[in-house]
């Protein structure tokens, strides 16, 4: 499970191509759901950092036997977005430890990202969204 805690990590190397999709700091293009033709944030809406945070995997095995265990990867590049109401289509999961996992609000894929309860801000994972103009 995600303990609500936030490694910063200054030197930790990506494999994201963020040269397309970073322009003075912001999301150049429009992020949109990975299923789904639903906008989840507009151009120039969210602030890119490097925060390492353990998310759920977005598909569990159903075969591990132990449904109680969440398998989890550590995401390191997000858009962060201070301001919920900034997202244009968004949900937000019940809490857990101390967090609220962001999901596409249309087709419910997700997480997407996270929402840190304490801090209130969204920081959303560029590895499972889409990036585009359209």
């Amino acid at each position: 499970m995600a303990t609500g805690k936030v490694h910063h990590s200054p030197k930790v190397t990506t494999t994201f191509p963020l040269q397309e999709e970073v322009e003075d700091g912001k999301n150049r293009h429009l992020v949109k759901c990975q299923r789904c033709p639903s906008r989840i944030l507009n151009p120039g809406m969210g602030v890119y950092k490097q925060v390492e945070f353990p998310l759920p995997h977005m598909k569990q095995k159903t075969d591990r036997g132990d449904i109680s265990t969440v398998e989890e990867e550590v995401i390191k590049d997000y858009w962060v977005v201070e301001d919920m109401y900034s997202f244009e289509n968004v949900g937000f999961s019940n809490s857990v430890a101390g967090v609220k996992y962001l999901a596409c609000a249309d087709c419910e894929v997700g997480p997407i990202g996270w929402f840190d309860i304490a801090a209130q801000t969204s920081y959303v994972a560029l590895s499972r969204v889409l990036h585009g103009n359209g």
